[in-house]
């Protein structure tokens, strides 16, 4: 869209993954005289704003630099050779497929700053909380941009550390248990991972992956590809989380504060998908053609699974935590996302890249309200805001009563949002699977998986009608309507699930070029 050299991009890039690292140490020395405002908290919050809102406009000048006309081509790349003896490099680039990703990490982190400048959770030092906000971004942009399998298992396992201490020391009843359960689930996938990344590394020769993607497997036997995809699946699937590795994720979201719900949906969670694309995909093709049917059973069992938690937590008086209900809800999103991928078709995979930003803008989205509701009500105990006869949130804030029920029908599929393009596109994929995969078997997974829309709906249209309907009561202490600070964080997610609802082909016209490319092993 803008012209911009080659060195300058390269810049960027570097500078995107590496100043929130320098921006957390700065954030935990004092602050100097002039830069302290009012209260000595005010001045680090500020600071994260400020780095985070920097990364953000640097990501979209990369975003308009990219060349749009060759987006399966890998650009802004730096390569230095870091650890000779392993043919190990600090390898950077960004394609089509990583670049809404990286975009998408870089607005909701600043979206996330901006809203704990007005709303700080409560705990510790802010200090703290802002530096392990900006460690969080700087391993998850890092993980979207390395292409060297070692770094990529660095920055991978870079955010588990923060997002445990966020859940930890910011988070709510029952954090303790549910950091601990975070972090043991992660950690065991992940070392069960680097055993596949090695085991790929040492028998093919090099860890880049944009050498063994061009090989497209070609140089690894097909047991090795076959124990690799198990390997480094397991670890990729505990992050995704795919069922019945899940249980993880509605204790973190249920006890993290609002902030790290929104990061650990929006951002996080792509990150275990992202790695199915970039690495199984094109380096294991065999291997991933013996899963594939096992990994879009476990999808549409997920799917299933999430949608009927769901219906049980959203039915009148299960005491249903709303905040737990998206937590579920995730994993049925996310089964979709993996169904693309077991497709092993363009159309699936795009599918999925596309339901993982759909995914990102309405879930964060979600979780903002969530915490909204929770901060005006006290609780997200669904039974104790519906009363008898509904939380009346039209009648007694109408603008977060609408948001609500927009986030909600966005994220139940509604055509024109975001939220219906990619599920669609991953059906469409499992119609029609790649050659050699059995064509009955992902019939049947797409029929079921069409099945878990229609239960999808149920429970947002429940939980809509049980919050944002019903008799308005006489309170004692009004309800605040959303406030300036909550406007300004949450429109830029509500107007991006609009513009990728009615304008997909923004988003697909990177990926399709980039996954067609990948999956034809590095030729375009």
């Amino acid at each position: 869209m803008i012209d911009i050299s080659a060195s300058v991009m390269q810049f960027l890039l570097a500078f995107i993954v590496v100043a929130p690292l320098l921006g957390a140490v700065a954030a935990l020395l004092p602050a100097p005289p002039g830069l302290k405002g009012r209260h000595p908290d005010q001045a680090v919050l500020r600071h994260g704003v400020t780095v985070t809102g920097v990364i953000l406009i640097a990501a979209i000048v990369l975003a308009l630099g990219f060349d749009h006309d060759h987006p399966s081509k890998m650009q802004a790349t730096t390569d230095i050779s870091w650890i000779p003896a392993l043919d190990v490099r600090i390898h950077l680039g960004i394609d089509g497929i990583s670049l809404p990703l990286l975009v998408l990490t870089a607005l909701l982190t600043f979206l996330c700053a901006l809203y704990s400048y007005f709303k700080m959770p409560e705990g510790p030092s802010p200090k703290a909380f802002v530096a392990l906000i900006l460690v969080l971004e700087s391993g998850t942009l890092a993980t979207f941009a390395v292409l060297d399998l070692l770094l990529f298992f660095l920055a991978f396992e870079m955010v588990l550390i923060p997002m445990y201490f966020l859940i930890a020391r910011w988070g709510g009843a029952q954090k303790q248990a549910a950091a601990w359960k975070f972090i043991l689930y992660t950690l065991l996938g992940s070392v069960v991972m680097l055993l596949g990344l090695l085991l790929i590394g040492l028998k093919s020769g090099t860890f880049d992956m944009v050498a063994l993607a061009t090989d497209n497997g070609r140089g690894l036997t097909s047991s090795v590809q076959v124990v690799a995809v198990l390997a480094i699946g397991v670890g990729l699937a505990v992050k995704t989380p795919m069922w019945p590795l899940h249980s993880w994720l509605p204790d973190a979201h249920t006890a993290a504060p609002t902030v790290g719900s929104v990061l650990l949906a929006g951002v996080m969670l792509k990150m275990g998908t992202y790695g199915f694309v970039r690495i199984l995909l094109p380096i294991a093709r065999d291997g991933m053609h013996t899963f594939a049917p096992y990994l879009a059973a476990f999808a549409v069992a997920g799917i299933i699974y999430g949608s009927l938690a769901c219906l049980a937590l959203a039915r009148p008086g299960a005491k249903g935590d709303l905040k737990r209900l998206i937590a579920y809800s995730s994993v049925g999103h996310m089964g979709f996302v993996l169904l693309g991928i077991a497709s092993m078709t363009p159309t699936g995979v795009n599918g999925a890249l596309f339901a993982n930003i759909a995914h990102g803008l309405i879930t964060g989205l979600l979780f903002f309200l969530v915490g909204a509701v929770k901060d005006r009500y006290g609780t997200a105990d669904l039974d104790t805001l519906a009363g008898a006869t509904g939380a009346a949130l039209y009648g007694r804030a109408p603008r977060l009563g609408g948001l609500l029920a927009f986030a909600a029908v966005a994220s139940l599929g509604l055509p024109g949002l975001a939220g219906f393009w990619g599920e669609m596109l991953a059906l469409f994929g499992a119609f029609d699977p790649a050659a050699g995969l059995s064509r009955p078997a992902f019939l049947t997974f797409m029929s079921i998986a069409a099945f878990g829309t229609l239960l999808t709906a149920a429970y947002l249209l429940v939980v809509v009608r049980r919050v944002c309907m019903g008799a308005k009561r006489e309170e004692p202490h009004p309800i605040a309507d959303v406030q300036s600070y909550e406007f300004a964080a949450w429109t830029p997610l509500a107007a991006l699930t609009v513009l990728a609802g009615l304008w997909p082909a923004v988003l697909l016209g990177l990926t399709d070029p980039a996954v067609q490319k990948l999956l034809a092993g590095g030729k375009s």
